[in-house]
């Protein structure tokens, strides 16, 4: 079996500038607003990744936009046709510009478009939480549909009834989940969370990431226990054969390191009854990312 990381970015703030690092967070001092994001300071490549792959016997990877930038499309594009393990890109286009499947076409004419096979925004940082329910978004969720590309959905518990809305008015698209819509396990209190993941999952269209979860608990002291009813979760409601681990490297190294991660999605299917070698496991570690991004990539 293809082992598949499903989530995972590169960076060099040189080249193009991460704004969201600059995100003040209570923990700050005053005038050191992004203090959290040092770490991520810098260049992240595909070189470094590649040894942490071959580590975790992981064989291919999907790259996932960080920025609302085309430019950023293209030179994950031009990442992808170097780095020989990054099979597919999610990247980032304008879903309100009424030229949008123009757009894509010329995304697809790239040496290496044929590696495009999804689409993201960050919506959970838009401050009108129905962003998706927009009519020109939508319209811009129809055509990626058209071009089809599938696409994720970026969301915290805000956003999930536009995102629902959206999935169900756009019935051909894909959607897949990105960190099981970002719960705060940290705080807790995600009766919402809970809730809109459930119906989420009853939309067939829908996928979701097993990713991002060390990020929203506690970074210093988090256990696997911690993680486990929310991985719970959405293993009962999607099911395992509708879930895909994602590493979130190298933003998950503000709490761990990727073989960190890997371990944990690991022991965390283990507690839910999916052994290593089972139809389960083999799904989520490899088999939905084939179908769902790389079946035709």
């Amino acid at each position: 079996m293809t082992r598949i990381d499903a989530h995972h970015h590169v960076w060099d703030p040189g080249v193009r500038p991460q704004s969201w690092m600059d995100t003040p967070a209570p923990s700050d001092p005053p005038d050191a607003p992004g203090t959290w994001a040092n770490a991520l300071r810098r260049a992240f490549t595909p070189d470094d990744l590649k040894p942490l792959l071959e580590k975790n016997s992981i064989d291919r990877t999907v790259v996932v936009q960080t920025v609302p930038s085309f430019e950023e499309t293209r030179e994950l594009l031009e990442a992808a046709e170097s780095a020989g393990f990054i099979a597919g890109v999610v990247g980032w286009v304008d879903l309100t510009d009424p030229a949008l499947p123009e757009t894509l076409a010329g995304l697809r004419a790239h040496p290496a478009g044929s590696r495009l096979v999804g689409i993201r925004h960050q919506v959970h940082d838009e401050p009108d939480a129905g962003w998706l329910l927009r009519p020109e978004v939508l319209r811009g969720l129809g055509a990626v549909a058209d071009a089809g590309l599938v696409y994720d959905l970026l969301i915290r518990a805000p956003q999930l009834d536009a995102a629902l809305g959206a999935v169900r008015r756009v019935p051909h698209g894909r959607f897949v989940v990105d960190h099981i819509a970002k719960p705060d396990i940290a705080g807790g209190g995600n009766e919402r969370w809970y809730a809109g993941v459930a119906e989420l999952a009853a939309e067939p269209n829908v996928t979701c990431k097993l990713s991002g979860m060390v990020t929203e608990a506690d970074w210093s002291a988090w256990t696997v226990d911690d993680l486990l009813p929310y991985a719970r979760h959405v293993l009962d409601v999607f099911g395992p054969h509708r879930v895909m681990f994602g590493s979130d490297w190298p933003v998950c190294t503000l709490a761990a390191t990727y073989d960190e991660v890997a371990a944990a999605a690991a022991d965390l299917l283990a507690r839910c009854g999916f052994a290593a070698g089972s139809a389960e496991c083999d799904a989520v570690f490899g088999l939905v990312a084939q179908r769902v991004y790389l079946a035709s990539a």
